[in-house]
């Protein structure tokens, strides 16, 4: 005769509503994340307030040798929303951001979608080559864009003549702020797009194959699948990269000022960024300068409230 040993099931026991361990288990993570807000406040809201109180008083010469700064409350923003030339700077400033950020999520995701579809060999070489263009010094990439485009001696005007169109021949590109942005955005496009494919490659990574072969025994197409499967998944990465692009291309500044110094006219191409360098390191007007800063953060924020919505929205 056998014997057998049963064991009897264990319950968990919970704390009751209003039990002391219960109170100080809902505690813990607030007390855990009470060092990083601390830090966070500390590090943002300092260079922020100083931004601030900065934007409400007046610099100017005497400054410079030390005088105290005074007080003029909202004169700063009244002069900066009175000035025509602000507004023409933060047209353009927002016209090429988006159109900078549109471009390059576009390009992105057509880079996410072939690197899916290649082989793994022919993945690897175009991921490894996204990297190096992404970790590429600002500035030693955009010494190679400058001498492209140098009027000189550049390749693309050698180019261009080699190719039969002799009006290339030291034509100045960027002298005309036209063919100055379409510059500006190739090459801020350029730079951002490696983030921008391999933020959407991972996403593409997480779509279920057995979605996909499904919808392809019921009939859909590559371009519907991609419309009405694809896009609606990874919608969340869509939303996040478009939005930190806006931010990004919103506050671009090496780019443009580096451009400008290269033969660009800086009064007829500044956007925000570099608005804010010459008006507070070249002219000195740094309580100026501050209240652009600010107007740049207000920007930032209603560029960006409705993608910051939408998220907040899948969140809950």
């Amino acid at each position: 005769m056998t014997t057998g040993t049963t064991t009897a099931p264990t319950t968990q026991r919970t704390a009751p509503e209003g039990h002391p361990n219960r109170k100080r288990s809902s505690r813990l993570p607030l007390l855990l994340i009470i060092p990083t807000l601390v830090l966070l406040t500390a590090a943002l809201g300092y260079p922020i307030g100083w931004q601030v109180l900065t934007s409400f008083r007046e610099y100017g010469l005497m400054q410079q040798f030390g005088a105290p700064a005074p007080f003029v409350g909202l004169d700063n923003y009244v002069a900066l929303v009175t000035d025509p030339y602000l507004w023409t700077v933060v047209g353009r400033s927002v016209l090429f951001c988006v159109v900078t950020a549109a471009v390059t999520v576009a390009i992105g995701g057509a880079m996410a979608v072939l690197m899916n579809a290649l082989q793994p060999w022919a993945r690897i070489t175009l991921q490894v080559a996204l990297l190096v263009a992404w970790a590429m010094p600002v500035v030693a990439a955009m010494t190679v864009w400058i001498w492209i485009v140098d009027w000189r001696r550049g390749l693309l005007n050698w180019a261009l003549v080699r190719l039969g169109m002799d009006g290339a021949q030291g034509h100045n590109w960027l002298a005309e702020p036209w063919s100055f942005f379409v510059v500006a955005c190739v090459i801020v496009v350029w730079m951002s797009v490696p983030f921008v494919a391999l933020s959407i490659y991972a996403g593409l990574t997480q779509v279920s194959t057995e979605v996909l072969e499904a919808a392809a025994l019921d009939g859909a197409n590559g371009i519907q699948r991609l419309r009405f499967i694809i896009v609606p998944l990874i919608a969340p990465v869509l939303s996040i990269v478009m939005l930190l692009q806006l931010i990004w291309d919103l506050r671009v500044f090496t780019q443009i000022k580096l451009l400008q110094d290269a033969g660009g006219v800086a009064n007829e191409t500044n956007l925000l960024g570099t608005y804010v360098y010459q008006l507070g390191t070249g002219k000195g007007d740094f309580g100026t300068a501050s209240a652009v800063s600010i107007l740049i953060l207000a920007l930032t924020i209603a560029l960006s409230w409705y993608y910051v919505r939408s998220l907040m929205k899948e969140e809950s």
